[in-house]
């Protein structure tokens, strides 16, 4: 009973952190940015600062014991056995210029493992939740990853990478993937779009670099959903690999094989 109660105030702490920075983050849309660079294009605005400190606050004042990994912040270690993995404005750049394509991704894990994600997109007012072994929601209604089963009739979403040297590896994987699906999208958030993947927009997303914030409560999410991940040479993903291909399942052998054939040419 116990633990029950822990989780569900884990549970209700991630949904009102998420949605507290949401409302930041919405209420400042809007706005005129303060931009800066903190490495090369790689964006950070005072939102995502100020979105990053309630979550943090947040946490702090239910679980003081917890560890938090966040992406403006970096690692607050605290020895407490779960690791709270924030990013508290996922799509920065499109956020930067106005683009409405972002969300809040909050994550629990436990020895290295997601156990509760919960991705917030505050302009459309969706909240994507998973807890291992409970399925995934969309605002509370159960939600699977696509049955398409052909490759030629996917959509598969994908982003670039802040360093020419990703971009040249995705362009390199581009070519033959447009080639053999139905369409590409890039959508400058890959937590939302791992979301996407979990509630059935997408039948696929991948991406060679990413962080543990990137994906730590969407990969938890399409899996809840149905869905299947792996590195980009098909090895298990775990969070702090720096690649990952997430697809409905279905297609992710037929997928594998392009990005792997692509790899060879390179």
């Amino acid at each position: 009973m116990e633990s029950e109660t822990k989780d569900s105030l884990m549970l209700n702490t991630a949904i009102e952190a998420a949605k507290r920075a949401g409302q930041i983050i919405a209420e400042q849309y809007p706005m005129e940015r303060n931009v800066t660079q903190k490495g090369f294009r790689d964006l950070v605005t005072e939102t995502d600062t100020a979105a990053e400190a309630v979550i943090i606050d947040t946490i702090k004042d239910r679980f003081p014991e917890h560890d938090i990994l966040s992406e403006e912040a970096g690692a607050i270690p605290r020895e407490g056995g779960y690791t709270w993995v924030v990013d508290p404005l996922d799509g920065t750049t499109n956020f930067a210029h106005h683009h409405p394509l972002f969300a809040v991704s909050i994550a629990i894990a436990k020895a290295d493992t997601p156990i509760l994600g919960v991705i917030h997109d505050p302009l459309r007012h969706e909240t994507f939740l998973a807890q291992r072994g409970a399925g995934a929601t969309l605002n509370d209604h159960p939600i699977r990853a696509t049955l398409n089963k052909t490759l030629e009739n996917a959509m598969i979403a994908t982003d670039w990478g802040h360093t020419n040297e990703q971009r040249e590896q995705m362009l390199a994987y581009l070519h033959p993937t447009l080639m053999g699906c139905g369409t590409v999208r890039s959508m400058g958030s890959a937590a939302l779009a791992l979301a996407y993947v979990a509630a059935g927009r997408l039948d696929a997303y991948f991406q060679a670099k990413l962080n543990p914030w990137d994906v730590a409560a969407g990969t938890l999410l399409f899996r809840e959903a149905g869905g299947r991940c792996t590195t980009l040479n098909g090895a298990p993903h775990r969070m702090e690999l720096p690649d990952c291909l997430a697809t409905n399942g279905h297609i992710h052998g037929a997928l594998l094989e392009v990005i792997r054939a692509a790899d060879k040419k390179r």
